[in-house]
């Protein structure tokens, strides 16, 4: 890319215009409507369940418990944990794992028929005393296969610095909840499952479907163009989508399955409870010396789940001593899913608020400190920075959110009765890319199409493929057609960790300069440019023209007429070089922020925040700061709002609903700025890209918590701050 670009929204009309269909949106002729009924205990199980009332209700056509199902073909191979495909087996057995775990599917002829015959199902159980409080099972930690240990120099070195903290933070239990609640129609065409679903990756649905029902995934029809946001709860193929499938079997008809918003917080996973522990030392002078991070975290009874937790601090800073230490303890609560910025959120609340109070108990500014151990290159594997601009991210935001104000001691700026305070955290998440397919056509109409499995949940990936398909090739942004989110297309990847961009949009990039020359080539043959060489031609806006001679000129629409051709079209797949493979390649972030706090009433006013990032060339404008609005969003509800709370005693949530449980609105937040330093990559991918969606959020839950500090003095560590915390006496 040359240029950023600043089409609008390609999706925007559609979506603001109720156009885009969405998955439970498709017209689907003779669909039935089902529903989950849920477990009301959090382990034991089943002694025995009423369904004879729901079965004669009204227009029930089925009912469908562990008794009577038919079992996929993969039930029948044994559970292998840490499978994400589809580990829990719903209906498999009689044995209950976690609070509203499904134990029974209604299926019935209208919506209120099936609603009515769930509440007549009745259960009797056999309860096992559960575990959902990780605080009092943490000591049950295990390590995972996939994440070791890991030292580097002295094993917690910086016990032996000079100047050290030892803190404990934790970070709550959190939920996606985005707009759209989970769904799914599904049928079956013979043994061919069809669809219509909510996912963040239609070629990972349809592998995991493939799995469970014994399925060569090409056989699978998966159909995801539209998603109401997600944040990483479409990363799995949850329980709720193979009940529905085969319950459509079962009755040989479409069925139709919504979760409601209290199962949203129960059975697609969350961001995991989390316990952790920070050990940083230094030298009088501000040099750190030793860092240990170790982190605890939640998965369920059934299946492992990770996250790159500590990871960030293994090459955040410039320190010699580095150990982290990462566990998991099995509680009996729903798997948990990666939520947006996954581990590296997590960790940066402890890393970057570790950071920010030995930086006052040194007497440094904080972000002194970070310059003075700003990692030249990366200390974990290393390697040189593929590009690295965070001094600048500094430095803009310094200004930006008027850094010079701030005083070191707490308590010390005022506006009238509120205690003014700023903090500010570092962010940083991989610049992936995967191998992404892509066809790239001209069509006789003047148009480019576009086309790939990958799905678009809401940063702009179509505007994203529009833009670079419209510059390489010259033709209108308006005249590009994305074909997107179904199968049957050229294979796309998952929608996930911050890799879309440098995934698809390479592959665009390159198909559609095959495309152009391809056009070159077919001109060539043609008589208006004999004895032109095909170096010599130029493509742009539908039209190819010799550079010397400006009078030889030839439309694609003659072109295509001459050698009688309806378009003309290349597929490709794009993926990384084995010269990135010698350096590090992330995207980096600085969150600021100003606040407001009145000491009588505890209450926290956002003043103002400022998002900073380095991600490599801004390919649109308006969809990146759209992200990055969208991130810092999701991490002040991180800092400020959200946390599920659970009734121990039951194992079940309290605040399952948008009435109590708290997410940001615009009145939360009073003035909002983003700032890219848009300096091309020149070896993450061709565009010179890096991931934004993640480092959006990483660090700004910290960054929060260090202006509350700045403001009151008190240091708040288990998120979120709330107005009862800063209402309490400072120990």
């Amino acid at each position: 890319m040359s240029k950023t670009s600043n089409i609008n929204r390609v999706d925007g009309f559609a979506k603001v215009t109720g156009t885009a269909t969405y998955s439970a949106e498709y017209k689907t002729p003779n669909v039935a409507y089902a529903f989950l009924v849920g477990s009301t205990i959090a382990k034991g199980r089943i002694k025995s369940i009423d369904t004879k009332k729901a079965e004669w209700a009204p227009g029930v056509l089925a009912v469908i418990t562990h008794l009577n199902v038919d079992k996929p073909a993969g039930y029948e191979h044994p559970k292998e944990r840490g499978n994400l495909g589809q580990p829990l087996q719903i209906f498999k057995d009689d044995t209950i794992r976690y609070y509203d775990q499904p134990i029974a599917l209604v299926i019935a002829d209208t919506f209120e028929r099936m609603q009515y015959a769930a509440s007549l199902i009745k259960a009797e159980y056999l309860k096992e005393e559960h575990t959902t409080e990780l605080q009092k099972v943490k000591e049950k930690g295990k390590t995972p296969e996939r994440a070791k240990d890991y030292n580097r120099g002295i094993e917690d070195g910086y016990k032996n610095a000079e100047v050290f903290l030892e803190e404990e933070y934790i970070i709550p239990t959190e939920v996606h909840n985005p707009m759209e609640l989970a769904n799914i129609i599904a049928k079956w065409e013979g043994n061919k499952p069809i669809l219509y679903t909510k996912s963040q990756g239609v070629e990972g649905t349809r592998k995991s479907v493939g799995n469970v029902f014994g399925i060569a995934p090409e056989n699978v029809e998966v159909h995801s163009e539209y998603l109401g946001g997600a944040f990483g709860m479409g990363l799995h193929t949850w329980p709720y989508e193979i009940a529905a499938l085969i319950g459509s079997k079962k009755i040989g008809r479409p069925v139709k399955l919504v979760l409601h918003r209290e199962q949203m917080f129960t059975n697609v996973g969350s961001r995991p409870y989390t316990i952790q522990k920070m050990g940083l030392g230094a030298t009088k002078e501000g040099k750190l010396t030793g860092l240990t991070h170790e982190a605890v975290a939640q998965t369920s009874n059934y299946e492992d789940f990770t996250e790159a937790t500590v990871n960030m601090s293994r090459f955040m800073y410039d320190c010699a001593n580095v150990s982290t230490r990462y566990k998991i303890v099995e509680t009996d609560t729903c798997t948990p899913i990666w939520m947006r910025g996954p581990g590296e959120a997590t960790g940066s609340f402890a890393l970057e608020s570790a950071i920010d109070e030995l930086a006052h108990k040194l007497n440094l500014d904080p972000i002194d400190f970070r310059k003075q151990n700003h990692a030249d290159k990366d200390p974990e594997l290393n390697k040189p920075w593929s590009s690295k601009y965070l001094l600048e991210c500094y430095d803009a935001g310094m200004e930006r959110i008027g850094w010079k104000n701030r005083k070191n001691k707490p308590g010390s700026v005022k506006e009238g009765d509120w205690f003014v305070g700023y903090g500010m955290g570092t962010g940083t998440f991989g610049s992936f890319r995967n191998a992404t397919a892509v066809k790239a056509k001209f069509s006789a109409d003047g148009s480019l199409v576009l086309q790939c499995s990958v799905n678009d949940m809401g940063p702009g990936t179509a505007t994203m493929m529009t833009a670079i398909g419209a510059e390489i090739t010259g033709i209108p942004s308006e005249n590009v057609v994305i074909e997107m989110g179904r199968s049957g297309l050229p294979k796309g990847p998952t929608q996930g960790g911050s890799a879309t961009t440098s995934s698809v949009g390479s592959a665009v990039h390159d198909a559609c300069n095959l495309l152009v020359s391809k056009a070159l080539g077919l001109a060539a043959e043609n008589k208006t440019f004999k004895g032109v060489p095909i170096t010599d031609l130029a493509f742009a806006n539908g039209t190819i023209t010799s550079k010397k001679d400006s009078k030889k000129t030839i439309t694609l629409q003659a072109l295509f007429g001459t050698n009688q051709l309806d378009e003309l079209s290349v597929e490709n797949e794009s993926k990384g070089s084995e010269e990135a493979k010698k350096y590090s390649i992330y995207s980096f972030s600085v969150h600021f922020v100003k606040v407001l706090v009145n000491p009588n009433l505890g209450k926290i006013r956002l003043a103002h925040v400022v998002s900073c990032a380095d991600i490599g060339t801004v390919i649109n404008q308006k969809t990146s700061a759209g992200q990055m609005y969208g991130g810092a969003v999701g991490g002040i509800g991180m800092g400020l709002m959200e946390s599920l709370e659970i009734d121990h005693r039951f194992g079940r949530p309290i605040n399952n609903n948008f009435a109590d449980y708290h997410v940001p609105v615009n009145a939360d937040i009073e003035k909002q700025e983003v700032f890219f330093v848009n300096k091309k990559d020149p070896i993450s991918n061709p565009m010179g890209t890096k991931g934004l969606g993640e480092t959006a959020l990483v660090g700004m839950a910290p960054a929060i918590a260090n202006a509350v500090f700045n403001a009151t003095g008190k240091r708040v560590r288990n998120l979120p701050i709330t107005l009862d915390k800063i209402l309490e006496p400072i120990a």
